[in-house]
């Protein structure tokens, strides 16, 4: 990333952005950093970027041009334990370390409230085997959550529901006051379901080697959840099944595909070379 930066020392002259004029010029500008970007990983070892929509820097860029008011809407997607909350967390930690507001909601606070269902049969586990689709559009708040992404890229607090990941499956409504900041990032396997995905500026589809992503899913439920190799692993088998269905359709209609065992460091400095020309910019 270094040869990039290098090429980026000196500023050029700021075109007035209130115009549409100046957003064009902005608009072909960062279509040719984007293009500099992705023939730069490519070239990489271990590149982050597994695929590109061949329409979305014409889309983004467009729609710079002609909604520059619009919270910008990143939508991360992938099957389980794919490292998407990583991913995530790093776009976070590397827009607050540039100063830059920036919001995280996880589709995952919009599940259904299946307590009375776990009261019934017992416990999570025995609502699964019962034939309870947990992941399916079907078992969130589709229409909650499609309220919420609006008023949030209109600009617009909210209060999202939380569910309670404690095997109670209770969720409450309107307990997480989220702001509505310039930059807003979405994680969850229900990000890019039908009902919401035409929301997001920007869509990423996260993928990870199913070995890779069944150690770690298999990890997190022993050591994080306390469950039991025989039940996690047997969990691991109806999300695998799940994600094939419900979450993988959708790489094919994702603006990035990116690679979820790559190097965070390298993703952090792609990052903030993406701040960098878009700041490029003197008076």
């Amino acid at each position: 990333m270094q040869s990039l930066q290098e090429k980026e020392h000196e500023k050029i002259f700021k075109p007035d952005f209130n115009s549409k004029s100046g957003r064009e010029l902005l608009a072909f500008y960062l279509q040719t950093k984007f293009k500099q970007i992705f023939l730069y990983d490519k070239k990489q070892q271990t590149p982050i970027i597994n695929a590109i929509n061949p329409n979305f820097i014409g889309r983004f860029t467009k729609r710079i041009i002609n909604n520059p008011s619009k919270r910008m809407l990143i939508g991360v997607t992938g099957e389980s334990a794919s490292g998407k909350s990583t991913i995530c967390r790093e776009i976070k930690n590397v827009i607050e370390r540039l100063s830059m507001p920036v919001t995280v909601l996880s589709t995952d606070n919009y599940f259904n409230d299946i307590s009375e269902l776990i009261d019934k049969y017992g416990s999570f586990d025995a609502v699964r085997d019962s034939g309870y689709d947990v992941d399916a559009p079907t078992s969130f708040q589709m229409d909650i959550l499609r309220q919420d992404l609006e008023s949030l890229s209109d600009g617009t607090d909210i209060k999202a529901p939380m569910y309670l990941p404690n095997g109670t499956g209770i969720s409450i409504p309107k307990a997480l006051e989220v702001k509505s900041q310039k930059i807003v990032v979405v994680e969850g396997i229900a990000t890019m379901y039908d009902a919401i995905k035409d929301v997001f500026d920007i869509k990423i589809y996260v993928e990870t080697d199913n070995e890779i992503r069944r150690s770690r899913f298999v990890s997190r439920a022993i050591e994080e959840r306390n469950q039991d190799e025989e039940n996690a692993l047997k969990h691991w088998n109806y999300i695998s099944l799940a994600g094939e269905k419900y979450v993988k359709p959708f790489r094919k209609e994702a603006d990035l595909v990116l690679n979820g065992n790559s190097d965070l460091s390298y993703f952090a400095q792609i990052l903030e070379y993406i701040y960098t020309i878009t700041n490029n910019f003197e008076n």
